[in-house]
């Protein structure tokens, strides 16, 4: 296997800990970034992405949160740099989404999708209920993917709560 990859920059760790939010309330996640769906742009990928549910369409492209772009950017650059060619076999370039302004299943808070802070990647592999028994993101070759987005501040919920392994998000969940 490749070696490591070198660590962030500090100064990229310091601005993503001050951009997470930790045990916040909707009222301040939107007092932080705004309205659901506002304040977007869009981050480039340094790889092609498919569309999780239609593997025939890729892009380069989506929109996220102007707060995340930048952290968002380096995760995917030392993806990039990490896995190179097996991107596709692990499955770390099946997009399941980015903004979707939407409440969270079931409840009527809003999903941090709303607000194009939060990604899925390869949904089918790594289903909501899905503990660390069947996800495919539990398992040890996936241990870097996480480092690099931890790194930057960003929060599993896999690895925080044991479901939806597929989501990534830049806000910290309650300690339960």
């Amino acid at each position: 296997p490749p070696p490591p990859p070198p660590p962030p920059p500090r100064d990229s760790i310091r601005r993503q800990r001050q951009m997470c939010i930790r045990d916040r309330t909707q009222t301040e996640l939107e007092k932080y970034y705004g309205a659901v769906g506002t304040n977007q742009t869009k981050v480039t990928s340094p790889y092609k992405l498919r569309i999780a549910w239609d593997l025939d369409k890729t892009i380069t492209r989506f929109s996220c949160h102007e707060k995340v772009a930048d952290s968002l950017s380096r995760v995917l650059e030392r993806v990039h740099d990490h896995y190179g060619n097996q991107i596709p076999s692990l499955g770390l370039d099946l997009f399941g989404g980015c903004l979707n302004v939407r409440k969270m299943r079931g409840g009527s808070k809003w999903s941090t999708h709303s607000w194009g802070i939060a990604l899925d990647w390869d949904p089918s592999r790594n289903r909501l209920r899905w503990g660390k028994d069947k996800a495919n993101f539990a398992k040890p070759e996936y241990d870097v993917w996480w480092k690099l987005w931890e790194e930057e501040g960003w929060v599993s919920l896999g690895r925080n709560r044991n479901y939806d392994w597929m989501h990534v998000q830049a806000a910290k969940v309650k300690k339960r």
